[in-house]
C-alpha cells in the first residue's frame, strides 16, 4: 500500500497550479489548515473527511504534518500547510481514497513524471511501524535501543529500569515465537496484540496495561524522531482492571499493631508512623537519608510522587520518636533492616520490597490480616482520622482545603477522589428521611 506521506511529499516536490473539476459530487471535505491559533510550541497539520464505505458518512482521517512543524515562523510553516492543502485536495480529487491501497493512482503519478515505481509497493501490508520515506529500517533491537537513549534523559532511574525490562520480555518473545520479524518496519499492531494477550494470561489486565503505556511511550520517541510513521500501539485499548485497594484498619486492630511493634520489631513500627503520622508513601520513606531530617525546624524533604522535592512538617508526635541524629552520617539512609541510620547499598525499589516483607511477616502472618490490608493501610487510616476531625469544626471546602496541606496532594480534586476510594466521607445517619420518606 503506497505511503500517504510520500505521495502528498512527492506531489508538493512537483507543484504546479490546477484547475479542479468542481462539478462531480465529492466524498471527501475540502482540506483545512489547523494552526493552533498560531501557538508554535503546537503541531500543525492540514485536516479532512472521508466519506466511510460501510457507514456511507464523513469520518475525520488522520491529519498530515509532514515537515511544516520544523519551521519555526508562523509564515514558514503556513506556507508549506498551504502547499500541502493543494496538493492533497488534488489527490483526492485525482482518486485519492484512504480506504483503498491506491496503488493505481501512485503508479499513475510516477509514470507521468517518469519515476520508476517501487517493487515494494504492491506489497500488502499491515498497520506497520512503517520507516519514512528515505530512512533505513533499523533492527527492532537497536530501534528501541535508540528509543532509550533519549528517554533515559527525561525519566527516573525506576522508570528507566521498567522500560527496559518490558522492551527485554517484548524482544524475548519476539525470538521465540517470531523469529522472521528483524526489522522495526516489521512489526506491526497484530504482533504488539500478541505479546500483550501474552502478559495478560501471564499476569493481571493492569500489568498488561502498563505494558502497552511503556511500550507506547518508546514507540512515540521513534515517531518523534521520524524513525518510524505511526505509533499504532496507541490504537490498542486499555482492558478493564479491578485496582487493589487497601483497607483502614478499624481503631482496636491499629492499637494492637503498634503494641505489638513496639515490643517485636520497634524499627519497622517507626517506618509504619512516618507512613501514619506524616502521610508518606512507603517508597517515600525508603528514600529518606539523615540528611533529609531538617532538625532544627523539625522538617523533611523528600522526592514525592507528584513533586521532585517536597517538604513537610514532622508532627510533634512522631518527632518525639525519633532518636538523637545529630551524631549520625547525614548520607546514612534512614531506615535500614537493624538500624536507624546506616548504609544499605541497594535499590530504592529493593528497600520497599523488604519493608513490604517484613511487614506480611511480622504482621499480617501474626494478625491474620487479609489481602487487602497493608502499609498503605495505615496511610489511609489516619488521612480519615484527621478529615472527620476537621469535619466537626470546619465546612466540607475548609476541612479539605486543611487537609491538602497535610497530605501534599497536589489538587483539591485529586483530594476528593482520595478520599471517596478509602471511604473517608460518609454521611450521618439518615433513618428519619426513609422514615418521612414511608410515610
Amino acid at each position: 500500500m503506497p505511503n500517504f506521506k510520500e505521495l502528498v511529499t512527492f506531489e508538493y516536490e512537483n507543484e504546479y497550479e490546477s484547475a479542479y473539476d468542481l462539478s462531480v459530487k465529492r466524498n471527501f471535505s475540502i482540506p483545512k489548515i489547523y494552526s493552533a491559533n498560531g501557538d508554535l510550541q503546537k503541531r500543525w497539520y492540514v485536516y479532512f473527511s472521508f466519506r466511510e464505505p460501510k457507514s456511507g458518512k464523513l469520518k475525520r482521517q488522520t491529519p498530515f504534518y509532514g515537515d511544516a512543524n520544523k519551521y519555526k515562523t508562523k509564515e514558514d510553516r503556513m506556507s508549506v500547510l498551504v502547499i500541502y492543502r493543494k496538493v492533497l485536495l488534488r489527490l483526492l480529487n485525482q482518486g485519492y481514497d484512504p480506504y483503498s491501497d491506491n496503488l493505481e493512482l501512485h503508479q499513475s503519478i510516477h509514470r507521468k513524471n517518469n519515476v520508476a515505481v517501487p517493487a515494494d509497493l504492491t506489497n500488502n501490508n499491515l498497520e506497520k511501524s512503517v520507516p519514512l520515506p528515505g530512512k533505513t529500517s533499523m533492527t527492532v533491537k537497536k530501534a528501541f535501543d535508540f528509543g532509550m537513549k533519549l528517554k533515559e534523559k527525561l525519566v527516573s532511574p525506576s522508570t528507566k529500569r521498567d522500560y527496559e525490562s518490558k522492551i527485554k520480555n517484548l524482544l524475548e518473545w519476539l525470538s521465540a515465537n517470531h523469529p522472521e520479524i528483524r526489522f522495526i518496519s516489521e512489526l506491526n499492531k497484530k504482533l504488539v496484540v500478541g505479546f500483550l494477550n501474552d502478559v495478560l494470561h501471564r499476569n493481571s489486565a493492569r500489568t498488561r496495561n502498563n505494558y502497552k503505556t511503556d511500550l507506547s511511550s518508546i514507540t512515540q520517541v521513534l515517531v518523534d524522531n521520524e524513525i518510524i510513521e505511526q505509533n499504532f500501539i496507541k490504537k490498542i485499548p486499555n482492558l478493564k482492571s479491578i485496582p487493589e485497594r487497601n483497607k483502614t484498619y478499624s481503631q482496636n486492630i491499629q492499637e494492637e499493631i503498634f503494641e505489638y511493634l513496639e515490643v517485636h520489631d520497634p524499627i519497622l513500627l517507626l517506618y509504619i508512623k512516618f507512613i501514619a503520622y506524616n502521610f508518606l508513601r512507603p517508597i517515600e520513606v525508603c528514600r529518606l537519608k539523615v540528611k533529609d531530617i531538617d532538625i532544627e525546624n523539625k522538617r523533611v524533604q523528600f522526592k514525592a510522587k507528584n513533586s521532585p522535592l517536597k517538604t513537610k512538617i514532622i508532627p510533634e508526635l512522631l518527632w518525639m520518636e525519633l532518636p538523637d541524629l545529630t551524631k549520625l552520617d547525614k548520607e546514612a539512609v534512614l531506615f535500614t533492616p537493624e538500624k536507624i541510620g546506616g548504609e544499605w547499598d541497594t535499590l530504592v525499589d529493593n528497600r520497599r520490597d523488604y519493608f513490604s516483607k517484613r511487614f506480611r511477616k511480622v504482621v499480617k502472618e501474626h494478625f491474620k490480616l487479609g489481602i487487602n490490608y497493608g502499609l498503605y493501610s495505615f496511610r489511609h487510616t489516619y488521612i480519615t482520622k484527621v478529615y472527620r476531625a476537621l469535619m466537626k469544626d470546619s465546612s466540607p471546602f475548609e476541612a479539605k482545603s486543611k487537609l491538602m496541606l497535610i497530605t501534599g496532594h497536589s489538587s483539591m480534586t485529586a483530594l476528593e477522589k482520595y478520599l471517596r476510594d478509602i471511604d473517608a466521607e460518609l454521611p450521618e445517619d439518615y433513618s428519619t428521611m426513609l422514615k418521612n420518606v414511608n410515610e
